[in-house]
């Protein structure tokens, strides 16, 4: 997949960053694949790194997780479930690597200045934030485009255009999704003016081991792409 993403990437001219997890700890079901784990999928992901050429990005859920994963990856990321986990993100912020933080779908926007604050007391100014969606009701998430401009007079701010469409947990202990939105909302969060987005891509959705039911199907990607990138140019 990274091969495949960055071919499509380096051809219209987008910076691209891999992101992969050693290890989902926050499947629904404890019958999920997690992953390698952290000291196998650490390799992996460093070695992808050296093989690409390509910045990674990879979760970590444990503060002691944080040392060993910055070795291998550029970027850590906070889950959306954690961002308001203060020795996760000090933790994260002490290795000098950039962090991301997803915004918890319980926590409002204007909030997220809080996890920032934590990182930045390190000495770290490289943290950015991620919009993935609220929770609204039961098993169902809803983007609030208010939410971008708010979070970006904090950091630089991401869209998540695969996981604003997930279904937590609606489908018997796995989450489902609305993909067929993937784009509508991407082409929005450009148009509102974001700096970045993220995309889970998938050769073969539905035989995916994680997300594969929010997940955009790669032979969309690069025709999407294309048209985000005019929407972005128009909204210049």
């Amino acid at each position: 997949m990274a091969d495949a993403i960055q071919r499509i990437t380096s051809d219209l001219g987008v910076p691209y960053i891999f992101k992969a997890s050693y290890d989902k700890a926050n499947r629904t079901s404890v019958k999920s694949f997690r992953g390698p784990g952290l000291a196998e999928g650490t390799k992996i992901l460093g070695r992808l790194a050296k093989d690409t050429g390509l910045p990674v990005l990879t979760d970590v859920h444990e503060p002691g997780h944080c040392e060993i994963a910055a070795e291998a990856v550029d970027v850590l990321q906070i889950p959306a479930f954690l961002c308001r986990q203060t020795d996760l993100l000090v933790a994260a912020g002490k290795t000098g690597r950039a962090v991301n933080i997803k915004k918890g779908q319980f926590v409002a926007p204007w909030d997220m200045t809080h996890p920032v604050e934590k990182v930045r007391s390190t000495g770290n100014e490289r943290v950015f934030l991620t919009e993935r969606g609220a929770s609204f009701g039961y098993n169902t998430l809803v983007v609030d485009f208010r939410s971008l401009p708010v979070m970006r007079r904090m950091a630089p701010v991401v869209f998540d255009g695969t996981h604003s469409v997930q279904q937590p947990s609606a489908a018997n202990g796995v989450s489902g999704g609305q993909p067929e939105f993937i784009p509508l909302l991407a082409k929005a969060a450009v148009a509102a003016g974001v700096d970045g987005l993220f995309l889970e891509v998938h050769d073969d959705p539905k035989n995916a081991k994680s997300d594969g039911a929010n997940a955009l199907d790669l032979k969309v990607l690069k025709p999407l792409l294309e048209k985000l990138l005019a929407i972005h140019q128009a909204a210049q």
